[in-house]
């Protein structure tokens, strides 16, 4: 099997999205496609100015984005009538399809608050499709747990742990893994997927050959290959997260990707006259 070893290690730029919520963005910006996923943020602070202002109502069309949240609660209202509370540990599956208009916004007004969200890219035949969401609470997530590390799996297997996503068309991965000082974390990954990994806290090495440092916050984008190996330089916790590409143009608006620009144009006129929410 090949060994999966670093492509590049790059720190998040400060950004800031929705009514002024402070975040960390790797994925959107460096690269800007890492093709099924088109965004990486993190969002996280004890200060409640950074997050008060939240997510007020917003466009989506063509993407799914995934919110896991790690310490704090949202809530989310959206255009279909849905509304659900997050609380730590949950994860909200949303697939926009069409479009959806919907808000995130904080439950609290003091403590920390920290989490992420991925977006995916979608395939052409399903852009339009209609809207979805995977609510997964915190306790329905199954957990891979011995004495060297712990893994809560979003989506994928290990071992005998498998992820509440499932017969989804990029077959993502997606762990939340704690791993201890100079133990190991090894996994397969399919050798056609695009992965990363991005560390939150702690320091790590990955696969056979040396790489920089990498120490908190740090979205490591890995080789193509099946056999992962990471060892713990210190207790560190981590993101792993793989998918199948879709291998088809995109086209960015904001909140829409679509496949040509005349797509986005015709998203930006549903939205204005109305007509956005099928």
């Amino acid at each position: 099997m090949l060994n999966i070893e670093v492509k590049k290690i790059i720190k998040p730029i400060l950004a800031s999205d929705g009514a002024g919520v402070k975040l960390k963005r790797s994925i959107g910006v460096e690269p800007s496609y890492f093709d099924p996923f088109l965004m990486l943020d993190e969002f996280g602070s004890e200060n409640s100015e950074d997050y008060i202002a939240g997510f007020p109502p917003h466009p989506h069309r063509g993407i799914e984005t995934v919110t896991y949240m790690l310490q704090g609660e949202f809530e989310h209202e959206d255009s279909t009538g849905a509304k659900g509370r997050m609380s730590s540990g949950d994860v909200q599956w949303m697939k926009t399809g069409s479009g959806i208009i919907h808000s995130e916004m904080p439950a609290m007004s003091e403590g920390r608050l920290h989490g992420f969200q991925l977006w995916i890219n979608m395939p052409a035949k399903l852009k339009m499709s209609k809207p979805n969401y995977i609510y997964i609470d915190s306790d329905k997530i199954n957990v891979h747990k011995d004495n060297d590390k712990q893994i809560k799996i979003i989506a994928g297997k290990f071992e005998k742990a498998e992820g509440p996503v499932k017969g989804h068309n990029v077959e993502p991965v997606y762990f939340d893994v704690e791993l201890k000082k100079d133990k190991e974390f090894k996994f397969n990954l399919p050798s056609s997927h695009n992965s990363f990994i991005y560390l939150i806290n702690g320091e790590i090495e990955i696969g056979n050959k040396k790489h920089d440092k990498t120490k908190d916050s740090t979205l490591i984008l890995l080789e193509k290959g099946e056999d992962l190996k990471v060892r713990g330089k210190t207790n560190a916790k981590f993101l792993v997260i793989s998918g199948k590409p879709i291998n088809e143009e995109i086209a960015r608006g904001g909140p829409f990707v679509m496949n040509t620009k005349a797509e986005i144009l015709q998203a930006v006129q549903d939205y204005h006259n109305g007509t956005f929410v099928k």
